[in-house]
């Protein structure tokens, strides 16, 4: 293939020879799962990040569900969350027997709206003082967490989403899966709230295959994740092995996970978070060519495209072009099948939970009943966005996206 058909893909993980290097340290030290490498990633993270706990998992869905088990959401509760998310940010809630309570999104950030929230919580919630939370929660579902998203990497409001939850008692858990490498300025996303959950997945911009990491403030909240997260073990498992003493003993206190992070990926992720900035550095330019090719060539606006919210503490994990009215993906999809014709792949992130057949069928939702994520969904085109890009990959993209909107004008 020429350069100008070669296929660019979605997604592509920047992987160095640091990363290569420090895998092969692993598998010579002769200990492929959790030690001495992933407590290592968790200081080194919880130092980044600010706060005094990190706890490594093997994926941001056990990381929320842990968060979430942490703050005894049990049967009956209710945690409010957007729909527009992957499925993970919800099914760990099911996992709990609890119930998620879908707020619409704010339209422009596609994250959760602080006045919906707001809404929801006055109708569903008790506020603080009025009763005794736990106690009068369960005779009509508790409204037990509040979980924000933080979608595509920008980040959501947490001033005004924490201050609302305050007034009700509500813990906060930031699903910042999206959130990282951080920007410079301004405290780091996902540490705001009560418990922040990170994800180290293939796609992500900090990336080591499969893994996550849980950060809080909290010593009681750190204890739990850390002791369910291996089988409610007592102790770290693998001190046992490497002991010059007799350590074969220990105890299970509770009925646990198995959610650890072997040092192998660990290894990759110190690597990889010693290299973040550079790496959001990389994101941030590709991003802002983007930004200025597309406003170019005069389709931003009236023309029917729409940039992704521009936030100076922005991760850069996706670029989210908004195309057409939002009434229908027409425009939307005729792009992107114009785009693979030119040898560019996209993705759509996200198709709202509530049009999905398990929680619509369950709960008995419509696609009108949030208007603003069925809308953002409708419009939502995300195009490759890493490091790995080069100029011209990025000249490329953006000619086809203008030559794409331009057919999907003609033809619609």
């Amino acid at each position: 293939m020429s350069p100008n058909t070669e296929f660019i893909p979605f997604a592509r993980p920047d992987i160095s020879e640091a990363e290569v290097e420090a895998v092969q340290r692993v598998l010579r030290s002769g200990w492929l799962t959790t030690a001495s490498e992933t407590a290592a990633f968790e200081r080194e993270f919880a130092a980044a990040a600010g706060v005094p706990h990190a706890m490594a998992v093997n994926s941001a869905t056990s990381g929320l569900h842990l968060a979430l088990e942490a703050l005894a959401v049990g049967p009956g509760d209710r945690v409010v969350l957007s729909p527009y998310t992957f499925t993970s940010t919800a099914e760990v809630i099911r996992y709990l027997g609890a119930d998620p309570l879908f707020v619409d999104v704010d339209p422009c950030t596609r994250n959760l709206c602080p006045d919906q929230l707001a809404e929801t919580l006055t109708r569903e919630a008790t506020p603080r003082g009025r009763a005794k939370q736990r106690g009068h929660a369960r005779q009509r579902g508790r409204v037990a967490a509040v979980i924000a998203v933080h979608i595509a990497g920008a980040p959501c409001d947490m001033t005004a989403i924490i201050a609302i939850a305050r007034q009700y008692g509500i813990p906060v858990v930031e699903d910042a899966a999206h959130s990282l490498p951080w920007p410079p300025e301004g405290p780091p996303v996902g540490t705001e709230g009560e418990i922040g959950v990170y994800s180290f997945y293939a796609t992500k911009p900090i990336a080591v295959g499969e893994g996550g990491m849980v950060v809080t403030r909290d010593d009681q909240t750190a204890q739990r994740v850390r002791l369910m997260r291996l089988h409610g073990i007592d102790r770290d498992v693998w001190n046992r092995y490497h002991s010059s003493t007799p350590s074969w003993q220990y105890d299970v206190v509770e009925a646990g996970y198995k959610y650890n992070l072997p040092d192998t990926a660990a290894a990759i992720g110190r690597v990889q978070l010693a290299r973040s900035a550079e790496l959001r550095e990389a994101r941030a330019r590709i991003a802002a060519r983007y930004r200025d090719r597309i406003t170019a060539a005069g389709i931003v606006g009236q023309a029917g495209v729409e940039l992704p919210v521009d936030d100076p503490r922005h991760s850069h994990h996706l670029f989210i072009l908004s195309v057409g009215d939002g009434a229908t993906p027409t425009q939307r999809d005729m792009m992107i099948t114009r785009l693979t014709e030119l040898g560019i792949g996209t993705s759509v992130h996200y198709r709202p939970l509530h049009l999905m057949t398990y929680y619509r069928s369950r709960y008995r939702l419509t696609p009108n009943d949030f208007p603003h994520a069925l809308a953002a969904y409708h419009r939502a085109l995300s195009l490759p966005l890493y490091s790995g890009l080069n100029e011209s990959m990025v000249e490329r993209i953006s000619d086809a996206v203008i030559d794409a909107h331009r057919a999907s004008m003609q033809d619609g």
